[in-house]
């Protein structure tokens, strides 16, 4: 039996520069059977194209783009500050090496096939309706693609649509 009790996105009363920017948000999909998550702390939720969407932004060489990549949905799950060891080891370990969600003793759930964490205390479950890579010419400001782009690692970014919000 789920914790969670479905909301409008409207109703999500947290503020958003904390929620993405401080707590992060841990980025969910699945590929071939197999589940993969990154954490993210870029990231935004607004109103596009009419709809409830998220926007997150995920660079090339992280694993868990391959899983976002193959499957049209996934889940953005927030869990608060006592998750921060966990939230850290599953920003620096890849999924490629270890099974880094069984070793963080996170547990996983599904809505509408979708996975995310069972401990996290907002979640998003998201269908993706743009991708794009973010590219240098289009910085207006190129002090912002200096600093964050050294390696030339453009960002892919993912609109999705926010399909249903479960929260505890």
């Amino acid at each position: 039996m789920s914790i969670f009790k479905k909301i409008e996105p409207q109703q999500i009363v947290r503020n958003p520069f904390t929620m993405i920017g401080k707590d992060w948000l841990l980025i969910t999909a699945e590929k071939d059977g197999k589940v993969n998550t990154m954490t993210a702390s870029w990231g935004g939720i607004g109103i596009l194209w009419n709809k409830p969407v998220a926007y997150i932004f995920i660079r090339p060489q992280r694993y868990t783009k391959e899983f976002v990549d193959a499957n049209n949905k996934l889940s953005l799950t927030v869990l608060n500050e006592s998750f921060r060891k966990q939230l850290n080891y599953l920003g620096t370990v890849s999924g490629r090496d270890e099974d880094k969600i069984q070793k963080a003793n996170l547990s996983l759930q599904y809505e509408d096939e979708v996975p995310f964490f069972e401990q996290g205390e907002l979640v998003l479950i998201c269908r993706k309706l743009y991708a794009q890579e973010l590219k240098k010419e289009c910085f207006l400001d190129s002090s912002v693609e200096t600093q964050n782009y050294p390696q030339k690692d453009y960002h892919t970014m993912y609109v999705c649509q926010i399909e249903k919000v479960l929260s505890q």
